[in-house]
């Protein structure tokens, strides 16, 4: 047994000032022999608000006989879950990606208030799945993952159907190829039990992600939901997250590893499963404290053949594919074929290539071997070019051909192109193009499959392509491109397309261009404005606040590494000239002259703080030197001359140059703001000014001095960047003397 000092429960249970917490705890019923057994935590979305989550509570009640059997206290607790199925094409869908966030925050939240010792996190639907697993490596608690399972596929008039035959038939209804009536029959058909969608769709493909990061158990991920199997694996489950409490590991972040994450990446690619695997793993990697973007996404896609013929690109469901033995013999084939990275670990503590010694051959019709793959690249792929700068995803598996040109048909809503789309008012060669659904355009980045059904369903799945900076389901198949990046609310190349302009995709060179010389979109680009959006509240508009770009996985927040790639600021790598100014775990250290004590302030500290002198009066998101222009512009125009990103070059491998200081002024006294802020957008000035001086950045900053003060956040010639707002007063423009000073207190602030 553990030493009851060394569990992190100890906190609520040990010493004389928690007498009052123990008396809480005896009165759920524990007992003070109990006090010395690690605290484990069942989180579940059991309710009725789908079939995918209505499962998941008799296997969370099993869970806790396996904790009982490893000597553990079970504590179960529920969040929340979105239906996808319910809330597709209505405005209900911009909350199921928002409720990813939501799900993950509220488990950190019971876990860390009530120190629990382990977590078993059960989960059922699309975002569910990432949710969980995004707060099992966020927390870095002894964990287990378990998958709530699919339904079974209905069958009707001889075959076997799924939710998306019933999506499709809406618009075969609107061809006029089936009637209303066998519609209804179909509706009554297609889901006969409990379970989340039984193809390779966005739920069994997380699960496969999960098993193969090495979360989950071996065997778990394509088990129905309605198979009683389900209930001795969430024993299972209980019993393996006490022995993990015991033997100190493995923690989530000594399995979520590049190695792992790449072999995840390797999975979805070979069984053509969810786009939003593109979108997901980014953000599990995020909480593990690894940057995996997009692109680390699209090189494993590249080279991993497509081995698994499963819905909705090829036959078979998850049923199909654990008949034949499941998760297992798909890694068999990948890691004979040297696709997989052997040596990652697995929940038990031995490798991934231990674990599949014994694993089952591929049985060569639902999954073949390398040799025999149907095709030599992954189902899923990656695009890029002059529309997609940070990329896009598209699903090629079944498709034959993934080569398309047409012109352009734009729509500024999924609204605008559901009503087109059922009155079929477009054309077989047109490109479809709905913009501004991205995760903060949406806001919420919905997923389109109501549209690409009803393309599907109308015969034009291969005859029209359809390109979004919103999502697609992991059921949508055609050629759909998604995840356009960067979105139009971000003035992304998507933004700038009108009817008409050719658009080219070409799926087996990984191209996605708009047909245009670089001189008209530049006169695009400079004439463009953003549109005014909606006035959000409640969740939204937090969400739209924070989230970021949907190649980094659409996060909310910093991660353990520090940075946040939030707000739509970019995270800066190492080949940014203003890398060192955004490194993970960076950290302002307020550094004295002889004498005085040093106080360390995170730059998180600047974060919704006012970063403009007295008189502008609006809050400002900004993250570390980064700020958004275009939020400032919105929010603070008429009173700002000019703005304009600086990135000074410099040698710092050689460590020449200075640090980048805040600096608080002698005078109390800066010029009042006024005439009308000059459009800059942050790509175009920050390649304008590369080599300038660097001259400060005026920050008014409330809290960490003890009252309010204005800051300059200057950057020297080492390669660092900063903001710099050019002020014009009474007398003139005025700016802050690059020069470095010590404040009046005798302080003087470095970024370290």
């Amino acid at each position: 047994m553990t030493d009851p000092k060394k569990l992190r429960s100890a906190i609520i249970k040990e010493g004389l000032d928690r007498a009052p917490h123990r008396a809480f705890l005896r009165a759920t019923g524990m007992a003070d022999d109990d006090f010395d057994k690690p605290i484990v935590g069942i989180v579940s979305q059991h309710g009725e608000n789908t079939p995918c989550s209505m499962s998941l509570g008799p296997q969370a009640d099993a869970a806790r006989l396996g904790v009982a059997a490893g000597q553990g206290i079970a504590v179960p607790f529920t969040t929340i879950s979105v239906s996808d199925g319910v809330s597709m094409n209505h405005r209900g869908m911009r909350m199921s990606l928002v409720s990813r966030e939501l799900i993950a925050d509220s488990i950190e939240a019971v876990m860390t208030a009530h120190a629990y010792d382990a977590l078993v996190g059960f989960a059922g639907c699309d975002k569910t799945l990432p949710g969980v697993m995004m707060a099992m490596a966020r927390l870095d608690v002894p964990s287990v993952f378990v998958y709530g399972g699919a339904m079974l596929p209905g069958h009707w008039r001889g075959k076997d159907v799924t939710i998306l035959t019933t999506y499709e038939g809406v618009g075969s209804v609107l061809a006029g190829t089936m009637t209303e009536a066998e519609l209804d029959e179909l509706g009554h058909a297609c889901a006969p039990t409990l379970g989340s969608c039984p193809g390779q769709f966005t739920a069994n493909t997380m699960a496969m992600v999960a098993e193969t990061l090495g979360l989950a158990l071996p065997g778990s991920a394509m088990l129905p939901a309605v198979y009683t199997e389900r209930l001795a694996l969430a024993r299972r489950a209980g019993r393996r997250a006490t022995e993990i409490v015991r033997d100190g590991g493995p923690l989530p972040r000594q399995l979520i590893t590049r190695k792992s994450l790449e072999n995840a990446c390797a999975a979805v690619a070979a069984t053509g499963g969810s786009t939003n695997a593109g979108l997901h793993l980014p953000a599990i990697a995020h909480e593990a404290g690894v940057r995996f973007t997009l692109d680390d996404v699209a090189e494993v896609f590249a080279r991993t053949p497509l081995i698994a013929d499963l819905q909705p690109g090829g036959r078979f469901l998850a049923l199909d594919l654990h008949r034949v033995g499941g998760v297992a013999p798909v890694l068999k084939a990948l890691l004979d074929a040297g696709h997989l990275h052997g040596d990652a670990l697995a929940l038990s503590g031995r490798t991934l290539a231990e674990e599949l010694a014994s694993a089952p051959a591929p049985d060569g019709t639902v999954v073949r071997a390398a040799s025999a793959a149907l095709s030599p690249t992954g189902g899923v792929v990656v695009l890029k070019g002059n529309l997609a700068p940070d990329g896009a995803l598209i699903k090629i598996a079944g498709l034959k051909s993934s080569v398309f040109e047409g012109p352009a048909r734009v729509f500024e809503c999924e609204e605008d192109a559901f009503a087109a789309v059922s009155a079929r008012a477009y054309d077989a060669g047109d490109v479809l193009v709905i913009r501004n659904e991205g995760p903060r355009g949406g806001p919420g980045m919905r997923e389109m499959l109501g549209v690409t059904a009803l393309v599907y369903g109308q015969g034009m799945g291969e005859r029209v392509a359809l390109l979004t900076d919103g999502r697609f389901s992991g059921a949508t198949r055609g050629l759909m491109v998604g995840y356009i990046g960067p979105e139009a609310e971000l003035g992304g190349p998507i933004a700038l397309v009108r009817d008409g302009d050719r658009i080219a995709i070409d799926g087996e060179r990984r191209t996605l261009e708009l047909r245009l010389p670089d001189d008209e979109l530049a006169r695009r680009r400079a004439a463009w404005r953003p549109r005014r959006s909606e006035r959000l509240s409640g969740v939204l508009e937090k969400y739209a606040r924070l989230v970021g770009p949907a190649h980094l996985g659409a996060v909310t927040h910093a991660g353990p590494g520090g940075v946040a790639d939030v707000a739509g600021a970019p995270r800066a790598d190492a080949a940014d000239p203003a890398a060192e100014l955004a490194k993970p775990g960076r950290e302002i250290r307020r550094r004295p002259l002889p004498g005085h004590d040093p106080v360390r302030w995170p730059p998180s500290h600047l974060q919704g703080r006012q970063v403009f002198p007295r008189g502008v009066g609006k809050r400002v998101r900004s993250t570390g030197a980064h700020c958004r222009l275009r939020e400032v512009r919105r929010r603070c125009a008429g009173r700002i001359d000019r703005a304009r990103v600086v990135f000074v070059l410099g040698q710092a491998e050689s460590g020449a140059g200075t640090a980048p200081t805040l600096e608080r002024p002698h005078s109390r006294n800066l010029p009042r703001l006024s005439a009308p802020l000059r459009r800059h957008r942050h790509r175009a000035a920050a390649s304008a000014d590369v080599g300038d001086p660097g001259n400060g950045t005026l920050h008014r900053s409330i809290g960490p001095f003890g009252h309010p003060d204005r800051f300059a956040l200057r950057g020297h010639e080492s390669g660092r960047a900063g903001i710099v707002p050019v002020f014009r007063g009474r007398r003139g423009t005025r700016r802050r003397d690059p020069g470095a000073s010590v404040g009046h207190d005798g302080h003087r602030f470095d970024a370290e």
